[in-house]
């Protein structure tokens, strides 16, 4: 398949692109923050910057701790900064979640299990349902990372021409779920991992609540409601507005595909690969079946029973149930590791794939190498978040900026609203949803907690709005990829083709997302299991 440049593009597309690659990888663009900040730690040292604790009492006047800003070129800033290094780089608590996950999510890629999964729902789809089963598979198939793009996107055109229906029409269905429904699934997954461990170091960093510990299960109701909302729209934007436009489909399938150049229909189908996707599924099932034993045999390690006992072994009154489970929640990091493991593992067997434990180790190996690129990432963030923390402009930027929104008189739901739109925006110029977060979180998370919204409902705002947009970027690494699958079917399909394409799915996935996260606020549904959209300090008494 050979790729086509792009037209350069005019207008507000044209801006983006400039603007966009104006900026500097997100690895240097953490350096340049941090020199920032150091500049700005001194400026505010000398001017006296401070705010007052929202919780914590200085114990000699008795009044609200003053929280003063403290330069990064203190001799005790320096010494931290090259001592704990280390400390500071391997303790930052995406780390260990997302390499976890995708120890176990790198063998079920690698082995063909995701691809034949998604490959074989699409195919199996009635034609009358192929778009919104295209949708559905695309959303679910954002825990398969890469495959969701590489393999369902070209295979969703091919199959909307095989059904004689524009195959660019199913391309946009596909991509709009897989990337613009990038946050939307039915269970958490490593996206969740990824997040929420950034907003645990940024809860961390606050110290407002040293007791908070990420779940990544918080957002695990909202995103199955994502899921559920936006696959109407997907639907509705695909069959009434997109393919209307297109027009009707006079290509040949077969001719198209020829030379050999294009994606393989057959290659995730056969025999080997429903052998696999059988012996897959009772590998799932023995995880399931093992984690439901682990809650509820006797004397079980995943539930925490003394939680709602107190030291003379009276019940708690009120005591959560959502307290005993904590050891369950924060098990879900392990549970995802080993199901992905399993089934691709199982899945690799029986297709052929995997002939030895070599050749899991090997599947292992290779995917630690695709997060090298994450690790360096990971490795500036780190320190960014950290000198934050050091120099206190973290908490007093959110103290102030809580100040400061309360002083508008503006709804809190309307603030969360505001919040996504501005991520939205954001992410039209730096893709990386993990690198958004680690600058973001450190002064939002602690903000919004200031003003009643939990960690999880900032969280929540923020995967919202960095999804809507990624779809009409062409910062978005898998957008030339997206263009290139399209030029297959229309030789003169150009970026500006492509960003069109894809708007009315970007505008109405925003303002849908937008909306639920409003009214989700409103009517106080909790996000996930223990992870309620309020929040209330500790020790504020309200």
């Amino acid at each position: 398949m050979a790729e086509a440049s792009a037209p350069a593009q005019s207008g507000i597309l044209g801006w983006i692109e400039r603007t966009g690659n104006k900026l500097p990888d997100p690895v240097f663009l953490f350096f340049y923050l941090i020199a920032g900040l150091v500049v700005v730690s001194i400026v505010a040292a000398l001017t006296g910057v401070s705010a007052l604790h929202p919780t914590e009492i200085d114990q000699t006047t008795g009044s609200a701790l003053v929280i003063e800003s403290v330069s990064l070129l203190s001799a005790d800033n320096i010494q931290r900064l090259w001592v704990e290094m280390p400390k500071t780089f391997t303790h930052f608590h995406p780390l260990g979640y997302v390499l976890v996950v995708m120890l176990g999510a790198g063998v079920a890629e690698r082995s063909g299990f995701f691809a034949a999964g998604m490959a074989k729902a699409v195919k199996s789809a009635p034609k009358a349902l192929l778009t919104p089963v295209v949708a559905l598979v695309a959303m679910l198939g954002n825990h398969a990372a890469d495959a969701g793009y590489v393999v369902l996107i070209p295979l969703a055109g091919i199959l909307f021409a095989a059904a004689g229906r524009h195959p660019l029409a199913g391309i946009a269905a596909a991509f709009a779920g897989v990337s613009g429904g990038f946050s939307a699934n039915i269970s958490p997954g490593q996206l969740d991992a990824l997040l929420f461990g950034i907003t645990e170091e940024a809860v961390a960093a606050s110290s407002l609540d040293p007791a908070w510990t990420a779940n990544i299960a918080g957002n695990w109701y909202f995103i199955s409601a994502m899921t559920v909302l936006f696959l109407p729209i997907i639907w509705y934007v695909t069959d009434k507005i997109i393919e209307p436009r297109l027009g009707p489909w006079v290509g040949n399938v077969a001719a198209e595909f020829e030379d050999g150049t294009g994606p393989d229909p057959t290659q995730h189908d056969g025999e080997l690969a429903s052998k696999g996707l059988r012996h897959a599924g009772l590998a799932a099932l023995f995880v399931v079946g093992l984690w439901l034993l682990m809650v509820f045999a006797p004397g079980t390690p995943l539930i925490n029973e003394a939680a709602c006992l107190a030291e003379d072994g009276a019940p708690i009154p009120d005591c959560s149930i959502h307290s005993e489970l904590r050891p369950l929640y924060q098990s879900l990091v392990a549970a995802f590791f080993l199901l992905f493991l399993l089934t691709g593992w199982a899945y690799g067997r029986a297709a052929g794939v995997i002939t030895n434990h070599r050749d899991l180790v090997n599947m292992m190996a290779e995917s630690m190498k695709d997060m090298g690129y994450y690790l360096v990432l990971a490795f500036a963030a780190s320190h960014f978040v950290a000198m934050f923390e050091w120099s206190n402009l973290g908490l007093i930027s959110a103290v102030h900026g809580a100040s400061a929104i309360q002083a508008t008189g503006l709804p809190l739901p309307i603030v969360l609203g505001l919040m996504v739109i501005f991520a939205g925006l954001l992410n039209l110029f730096v893709g990386s949803a993990s690198a958004k977060w680690a600058l973001l979180a450190p002064i939002l998370v602690p903000m919004l907690m200031l003003l009643g919204i939990s960690p999880e409902g900032a969280t929540a705002a923020y995967r919202v709005g960095d999804s809507a947009t990624n779809i009409i970027t062409p910062l978005m690494v898998y957008f030339p990829l997206i263009l290139v699958f399209a030029q297959r079917w229309q030789k003169d399909f150009g970026l500006g083709s492509l960003t069109a394409m894809m708007m009315p799915y970007s505008v109405w996935l925003l303002i849908s997302g937008t909306l639920l996260i409003v009214i989700w606020f409103y009517l106080g549904i909790p996000l996930g299991p223990d992870a309620p959209v309020t929040y209330v300090l500790p020790g504020s008494g309200s």
